[in-house]
């Protein structure tokens, strides 16, 4: 507990919003630029994913199953980027982030493990480092000061986006169901990804995910999809299931299929 006394102490003295860790019941906790919960981690079991939109956020193997170029925006903690290294085996898993603090936050205190050949993290603007094709998943889960960040909201970035990704290709965005700029997003995800965006809110957590599909098919057939959760609910112990569920509550549907209103972007 002195280590975390001195970490708050030093960041709480540098540039940039205030970045803390905390400690309640077994759970460590990262804080950025206030109170609310950036990353956490259970003490006991570090590599498991603590936070319920974390693990919702792994609902985008319903749709690409086998990843192997990841390209992730923001850090935290850490939670998905360890979960990736340790389960997704076959994938790369590059991460950038803005904040040098939050690295060195992650590395010391919540078990981000070192760089190897499936994983690097990079310090830089996720705006900037999208490349055509660079990658089949992109993960962007970036807030500044409780909010989603803008530049990693515009439509340029979106338009960027889509491009950075492959074919097929799916972009996992997490958002604040009460964002004030929400539907505003939404919109230009959509109109970057010609429609073909499906949202999924968290199960516990004021959350929701947005899948953002590049080259899906133009429907996922409801029994396809749960024979699909079955199998990662064993090979990931999440509620995958649960996940098929709430992706009827927010997304177009029949009662023999999810609609994915566009398989490509619009020309």
């Amino acid at each position: 507990m002195k280590a975390l006394a001195r970490l708050r102490a030093a960041v709480r003295n540098a540039r940039g919003p205030a970045l803390a860790v905390s400690e309640h019941r077994g759970v460590r906790l990262l804080h950025v630029g206030g109170e609310a919960i950036q990353s956490a981690m259970r003490l006991a079991d570090p590599y498991a994913l603590e936070l319920d939109y974390t693990r919702c956020m792994m609902g985008f193997l319903l749709f690409h199953p086998e990843p192997r170029e990841a390209l992730m925006i923001g850090l935290g903690g850490g939670s998905l980027a360890k979960f990736f290294h340790r389960r997704l085996r076959a994938a790369r898993t590059r991460i950038v982030e803005l904040d040098e603090r939050v690295v060195a936050a992650a590395r010391a205190y919540f078990h981000l493990p070192p760089d190897d050949a499936r994983l690097t993290v990079e310090i830089g603007e996720g705006a900037a480092c999208l490349a055509p094709e660079c990658c089949d998943l992109l993960v962007v889960d970036g807030f500044e000061d409780e909010s989603h960040a803008p530049s990693l909201a515009s439509q340029a970035f979106f338009d960027a986006a889509w491009a950075a990704l492959t074919d097929p290709g799916v972009l996992v965005l997490n958002l604040m169901d009460d964002d004030r700029q929400f539907d505003r997003t939404l919109q230009r995800l959509e109109s970057a990804f010609g429609g073909a965006v499906a949202c999924m809110p968290a199960l516990s957590d004021p959350n929701v995910i947005a899948f953002a599909l590049k080259g899906a098919p133009p429907r996922f057939a409801w029994r396809v999809l749960r024979d699909r959760a079955q199998a990662l609910e064993a090979r990931f112990d999440l509620p995958f299931l649960r996940y098929v569920n709430a992706l009827r509550r927010m997304n177009p549907c029949t009662g023999d299929d999810l609609i994915i209103v566009d398989q490509g972007r619009p020309g």
